[in-house]
């Protein structure tokens, strides 16, 4: 990317992005923080909370695939529109559901909701990072984890003051709407001959780019994955090796969400210093290297750096991934984006599921080995991440 002065409407577009990633982050934040509340009142059992994850998770997907063709075809600002308007409005389905078929027709449309916004939001990222010249995808994705932690204080908060979760998702809808209603008119519009610059050269094969489109999302599995189980069994990892109480575990996570959350507010200039292929690298070579000594260590101080180097480590990967997906040379920037995307959230999802099969066979410690030769075949594959040459964007 050549770096440029960007013109006044793209420095507004920056800001108002960042805007919609803290208000998805918010938003989720909120429901997941009552999820407790809201299974009690609707008499819903571990079992068949499962089952409407599931659900939930099958329904973002699909909203993933339907929207990479509309964002091609209508432009990412109209997409980011829509779904982030029935996100904030979906958002108020789990608050008034009354039974487990209510609950799950909610969670299905919250989490249509939400798949739609990822690929849409993250499009229009493409775009702007485009007309900017420069490396910004990872500060959007540091402004989606700031908005969790809001989202995350102000559902504790109010559930403290003894609010319902009616008024408390009420609030956050119409806060969110007023978010929306103010950024959105200064995203950039799915045209922008000034903001776009015309690749010079024949287009890139559609062949080659559906084997780019393949490997990234592999590359996008593999790093999701690796943040799904630091997410969800560092803690747990960290009590069953050392035999420490519940509080002392958190450090762990701790340590990992805090280095990631710092890391990709740093990824940007990393990446417009060394390149998003190196950035890519090291960063997950950084990241085995933390699984290693996750695995080794019987030393706490050792075990949290571990988890926090992991946490830096993938800080950067997943931006790099899809700015490398919308950048493919295709006219169907967004539908490719949409797939990477969808194999990355398998990813997220399969991740500390299958650390939860090999539990039942092997140590968990013992069971970090995988995203740890995971982050290895990452660091080999970073290269798919480069620029395709000659390069033809279009969003």
């Amino acid at each position: 990317m050549a770096a440029a002065t960007p013109a006044p409407r793209i420095r507004k577009a920056r800001p108002a992005l960042f805007a919609v990633f803290g208000l998805n982050g918010m938003l989720s934040a909120v429901w997941i923080v009552h999820i407790p509340a809201i299974t009690a009142r609707t008499g819903v059992g571990p079992t068949t909370f499962g089952m409407l994850i599931l659900l939930m998770t099958v329904c973002a997907i699909a909203g993933m695939q339907t929207a990479g063709p509309l964002a091609d075809r209508l432009g990412s600002r109209t997409l980011t529109a829509a779904a982030v308007t029935l996100l904030a409005l979906t958002l108020l389905g789990p608050a008034h559901a009354t039974s487990p078929a209510t609950l799950g027709l909610a969670l299905g449309a919250f989490g249509f909701a939400n798949g739609a916004l990822d690929v849409s939001m993250n499009a229009q990222a493409v775009h702007i990072e485009r007309a900017y010249g420069r490396p910004i995808m990872s500060a959007f994705h540091a402004f989606f984890s700031c908005g969790g932690f809001l989202g995350s204080a102000y559902g504790a908060a109010t559930q403290h003051a003894h609010w319902s979760p009616t008024a408390t998702f009420l609030l956050a809808t119409g806060f969110g709407l007023v978010v929306i209603a103010l950024a959105i008119p200064n995203l950039l519009p799915h045209v922008d001959a000034a903001a776009t610059p015309h690749a010079t050269g024949e287009a890139v094969p559609q062949s080659r780019i559906r084997r780019k489109v393949l490997t990234l999302g592999l590359i996008a599995f593999a790093v999701l994955m690796a943040e799904g189980v630091a997410a969800d069994w560092s803690a747990l990892q960290v009590k069953d090796r050392l035999g420490v109480d519940a509080g002392t575990a958190a450090l762990a996570f701790t340590g990992f969400s805090l280095t990631m959350t710092v890391g990709r507010f740093g990824a940007d200039r990393v990446a417009g210093r060394i390149g998003r292929v190196a950035l890519l690298r090291w960063g997950t070579a950084l990241a085995a290297i933390g699984f290693g000594a996750v695995v080794v260590s019987g030393w706490l101080p050792l075990t949290v750096l571990g988890w926090a180097l992991c946490g830096i480590g993938l800080a950067g990967g997943v931006p790099q991934v899809f700015t490398a997906a919308g950048n493919l040379g295709s006219a169907t920037a967004a539908t490719d984006m949409s797939r990477v995307f969808g194999l990355g959230y398998v990813g997220l999802l399969a991740g500390p599921a299958i650390i939860g099969w090999l539990d039942k066979l092997v140590p968990l410690t013992a069971a970090m080995v995988v995203p740890l030769v995971a982050m290895v075949l990452c660091a080999c594959g970073a290269r798919a991440v480069a620029a395709p040459a000659p390069e033809s964007v279009r969003d």
